[in-house]
């Protein structure tokens, strides 16, 4: 599964260290205004995505993988 994400924000989007630990790939640095990020999440996965603002920092994205449970 993939996820492009394109900033339009116009403020800079820092990446969450958990993203990466949580299993997606993705390059690291910041997202740029007008410039989108692919992130590839494992198979049989869908994103889960949280995006705060972290004041004078700008803001910060969160994806982590999810797996549905069939119940």
């Amino acid at each position: 599964m993939q996820l492009i994400f394109f900033n339009d924000t116009r403020i800079l989007v820092r990446i969450h260290p958990a993203t990466m630990s949580h299993g997606c790939k993705v390059e690291k640095g910041p997202i740029k205004h007008l410039e989108q990020r692919l992130f590839e999440l494992p198979e049989d996965s869908f994103p889960w995505v949280k995006m705060w603002d972290d004041g004078e920092l700008g803001l910060t994205i969160l994806v982590s993988p999810m797996i549905e449970i069939e119940s």
